[in-house]
């Protein structure tokens, strides 16, 4: 079976099933692992966010969904050349991943070679794990896929029995920012995330979609600690990003920041996507709120990082 992915995660997934050898086409943010940067690139961004503050790329975004332009672009040749028999896909949200219309474009363009599609659509930890057991059902790697969920599971399972234990009345409100400028709260299964590890998430719901917030609402929650995780972005972008919120008065009277309880993590890696790092995603949140009750737990050196 030749593949497509639409999606990171999914391009991530199929490396984890043993597949990585099907794929014949992948997007330019298929970064993980290594080798799938050396696959053919079907889509790309129609701009550089590379070179842009995240006020500029939220700036972009807008602007393109109000005029209906594209944020992703089909490159037809390579992806006619690639010829897929599967396209995995997204329908969770239109900016992170090609979404419905680069989907239908690509069908269209293959013409009377119509692939078959998989349409992957996770708002938390569960989804996530049985969008995996779908692209394993999918691709024929059954086996795999249970053996690689049961281990996603467990990991699981043992943070949620070391947070068990942290009593009520310890477990820290907690702000994840999704973007800094402007202030998005981060949703779907950021929240759950914080909850599995020992935290009382505030101003999102899981399953719910990220969404834009005023810092007067912090202000209200007035969190114990804040995680700081711009979709996409790594602890290095993430930093250059702070200057615009920390001069912020009303964010300077926050509690978390006041005593200085504020992390960036590498979300890119870790966070903004739905596949099998999203589990080191839950380890490293386990880490940051409870780190006595965590020390059996090893995440990737460099995953996160405490500001102040």
């Amino acid at each position: 079976m030749r593949i497509v992915s639409f999606l990171p995660s999914a391009t991530e997934t199929l490396y984890e099933l043993g597949a990585g050898s099907q794929i014949v086409g992948v997007t330019h943010e298929c970064k993980y692992p290594p080798q799938a940067e050396k696959k053919p690139q079907v889509i790309r961004s129609s701009f550089d966010p590379g070179r842009m503050t995240g006020k500029e790329i939220d700036k972009k975004i807008v602007e393109l969904m109000h005029s209906g332009k594209d944020i992703y672009v089909v490159d037809e040749n390579t992806l006619k050349r690639a010829s897929p028999d599967l396209i995995v896909a997204q329908g969770l949200c239109e900016v992170c991943s090609p979404f419905t219309k680069e989907i239908n474009r690509a069908v269209s363009l293959l013409g009377d070679r119509r692939p078959d599609v998989l349409v992957l659509d996770p708002h938390d930890l569960d989804d996530i794990l049985v969008s995996i057991m779908d692209v394993a059902e999918k691709i024929g790697k059954v086996g795999e896929g249970r053996k690689l969920v049961a281990s996603l599971q467990k990991r699981i399972d043992m943070v949620r029995r070391s947070s068990s234990n942290v009593k009520v009345k310890r477990r820290p409100k907690v702000l994840c920012v999704e973007w800094i400028d402007p202030l998005f709260t981060a949703g779907h299964w950021v929240p759950q995330i914080v909850e599995y590890a020992g935290g009382i998430n505030g101003l999102s719901f899981t399953g719910e979609p990220s969404r834009r917030m005023d810092i007067d609402e912090a202000i209200q929650l007035n969190p114990d600690i804040i995680v700081l995780m711009p979709c996409g972005f790594d602890i290095e972008q993430t930093l250059k990003e702070l200057p615009v919120i920390a001069s912020n008065e009303k964010w300077k009277s926050l509690q978390a920041v006041k005593n200085g309880h504020v992390y960036a993590v590498n979300a890119n890696a870790y966070f903004s996507k739905p596949g099998p790092r999203t589990v080191v995603g839950l380890e490293i949140m386990a880490k940051i709120l409870h780190p006595e009750t965590s020390q059996h737990i090893t995440v990737p050196k460099g995953s996160y990082k405490k500001i102040n």
